[in-house]
């Protein structure tokens, strides 16, 4: 099979999402198409691709209801000012949408169906809030028989519908505590903001103007949910999220965040051929089935599955990026697999960056592929639980 490169990346601010209140949400103006059209309209120009060269638009996204829903992907393709020669599709594997349209996408160039693609991700959880795929009354719409089958009551379906108390079951079920969880979730505000200071995300950080509140005209350009200062002590007195006496709160897990990002995908000799920069090699993907109660758990799975299809182990990964929907996804992907923490997140995650749903999967690969390039290093891996019980990876490899 044909080799595929990452040839761009670029992203947007994610701001932090206030489904009752837009006007504290940053990007509250935007809908997510218009989010993923402006990124999508740049990351070309700045690649310097021929738009009428693009074989193929996959965008992801969770909650492809309301403002999200994509017309097949056409939508936001059109937003970003491509042909309409180009196809779409529209992918939804919920927290793991943006790297399922990566994942798509390289097997098309692999297999020879496409030279050059974008695989790209949105969500706007104050526009399109987690609430609005659920039929009136709150009920989420799970088809009756599945409800009352008794071959699924192991499926836990109350726990596995409701993500946080998914993590609260995997911390109990593996013995990680509250302070534990506290510590990674500084430590994650604590290096989001050092790389921003050191202006590592400038680069990949597509700057949106759009207009606050009162109407001022302003530019968002910086993770809003970031805060500086973050001290374990004041997280331990945060109130449980989801369940009297529990574990997870908002210091301990991601908050709800709009964004958009967006991956070039292309074929490694015309990437050559054209002069695209190359920075790294899709060496390997992983994607695995658990129980939906325990969807934390997912990662694992997922990674261990993309290793063995290079014949690597976790100790050869120089760097990771595992999303922090919940910073016990994180320690238990680090205890399972044998990962050295200095090597997780380097420049800070979820907690503070933030987790637009479908748009966190490039974001990681893409970060990914930035760390190695600073860092020198050979290998990465990508990798996310997902809702519904599943886990995604992706491994990259740095050439020369």
């Amino acid at each position: 099979m044909r080799e595929v490169v990452i040839a761009g990346y670029l992203r947007s601010a994610q701001s932090k999402c206030k489904p009752d209140d837009w006007s504290k949400d940053w990007l509250g103006n935007l809908r997510a198409d218009d989010l993923v059209g402006k990124v999508v309209n740049e990351l070309v120009k700045r690649t310097d691709i021929d738009p009428n060269e693009i074989d193929d638009f996959i965008v992801g996204s969770s909650i492809g209801v309301g403002e999200n829903y994509t017309w097949g992907g056409r939508f936001p393709l059109f937003l970003a000012g491509l042909p309409e020669t180009v196809p779409a599709k529209f992918v939804d594997q919920q927290c793991g949408s943006s790297m399922a349209s990566v994942h798509v996408g390289a097997l098309e160039i692999m297999a020879g169906l496409a030279d050059i693609v974008v695989a790209c991700g949105m969500e706007h959880l104050s526009r399109v809030p987690m609430g609005q795929a659920r039929r009136k009354g709150g009920m989420v719409s799970i088809n009756p028989e599945l409800k009352e089958d008794p071959k699924y009551d192991h499926l836990d379906m109350p726990t596995a519908l409701n993500m946080g108390l998914t993590a609260e079951k995997l911390a109990e079920l593996k013995g990680i505590g509250r302070q534990e969880m506290d510590q990674w979730g500084k430590r994650s505000h604590d290096l989001t903001i050092k790389a921003r200071k050191e202006g590592y995300f400038e680069t990949e950080i597509l700057p949106i103007e759009t207009q606050d509140a009162d109407g001022n005209t302003m530019v968002v350009d910086r993770d809003q949910a970031a805060r500086e200062g973050v001290e374990v002590e004041k997280l331990g007195q945060l109130r449980p999220a989801f369940k009297e006496g529990g574990l997870v709160t908002a210091g301990n897990a991601s908050p709800l965040n709009a964004g958009a990002s967006a991956l070039i995908l292309a074929d490694k000799q015309t990437a050559i051929d054209k002069g695209l920069t190359i920075m790294a090699t899709v060496r390997a993907m992983g994607f695995a089935g658990v129980d939906p109660s325990l969807m934390g758990i997912g990662p694992v799975p997922a990674t261990q599955k993309a290793l063995k299809q290079v014949g690597l182990t976790p100790q050869d990964i120089d760097y990771w990026e595992i999303n922090e929907a919940f910073t016990v996804v994180v320690l238990n992907c680090i205890n399972e697999l044998g990962i050295d923490p200095a090597r997780v997140n380097i420049k800070g995650g979820g907690t503070a960056i933030g987790h637009p749903l479908g748009a966190t999967g490039c974001r990681l690969i893409g970060t990914l592929a930035r760390i190695l390039e600073e860092k020198g290093g050979r290998w990465g891996c990508a990798n996310a639980c997902v809702g519904g019980g599943q886990g995604v990876a992706t491994i990259i490899e740095r050439e020369g």
